[in-house]
């Protein structure tokens, strides 16, 4: 507790900001997908809409934050803890941004019905990278950052998942060229997916220098593998 009592009000406010975008950037992730899911677009437009309540709050965070470290001053713990604030108020945008750019797409993508197991494995991806995304989110809450050792091995989960949606979805484009248009909405949304697992993990790794000044020895590939995918074309197709 501070000498001063006004400062942990300050610092409060900053995790309560920080808690309310994350409620909001994961409901906007859930709902981009259950539109795409069950094609409904008026779902679609509400996430649209959303995002800028939640670049609003991002806002909110940097001035409130930059007024605290010119009032305040703060050193070690507490200026970890504000400029932690910043960093990941900053990645909780991004993955709204990333929810909203889903969300764009569900007129393209349900104009042209696909098989009901794309959009099941589109649905498991999200549900790991959002289940990462909570995880992450209720270690900032509780700083019980011993637990993150959870962060790299699903990490590596969603990132595998990825990668075979991505082979699946050429499979099906080039099965039928009719496919091409929709399947390739899917492959952006996919990927869109995939980035709100790393920013999962940056916020891991954000919290736990917030807790211990130092960087998380996770040693995690920075990347999906869909680099690496081939498909072999039969010889009639060449």
């Amino acid at each position: 507790m501070h000498i001063v009592r006004a400062f942990d009000e300050d610092l409060k406010y900053l995790s309560g900001r920080i808690a309310a975008m994350g409620g909001l950037a994961e409901r906007m992730v859930e709902q981009s997908v259950a539109a795409l899911v069950h094609h409904d677009a008026p779902m679609a437009q509400k996430v649209i809409a959303d995002d800028r309540l939640l670049d609003e709050a991002q806002r909110d965070i940097d001035e409130k934050a930059i007024a605290v470290i010119a009032r305040r001053q703060p050193l070690a713990d507490d200026l970890r803890e504000i400029i932690g604030a910043i960093r990941i108020s900053a990645d909780l945008e991004r993955v709204g941004d990333l929810g909203k750019n889903n969300a764009k797409r569900v007129v393209a993508i349900t104009a042209s019905r696909q098989p009901v197991q794309l959009f099941r494995g589109l649905q498991a991806l999200s549900d790991l990278a959002l289940t990462q995304l909570k995880d992450v989110l209720d270690v900032y809450a509780s700083r019980a950052v011993d637990t993150l050792g959870f962060v790299r091995d699903r990490d590596d989960q969603i990132d595998a998942m990825y990668t075979s949606l991505f082979r699946e979805l050429l499979t099906y484009m080039m099965e039928d060229p009719r496919n091409i248009t929709p399947c390739t909405h899917l492959l952006f949304c996919a990927k869109n997916i995939e980035r709100i697992g790393d920013h999962a993990t940056n916020i891991a790794e954000t919290v736990y220098y917030i807790a211990t000044a130092e960087q998380l020895p996770i040693d995690r590939p920075k990347g999906d593998k869909s680099h690496r995918v081939t498909l072999d074309v039969p010889e009639a197709a060449k």
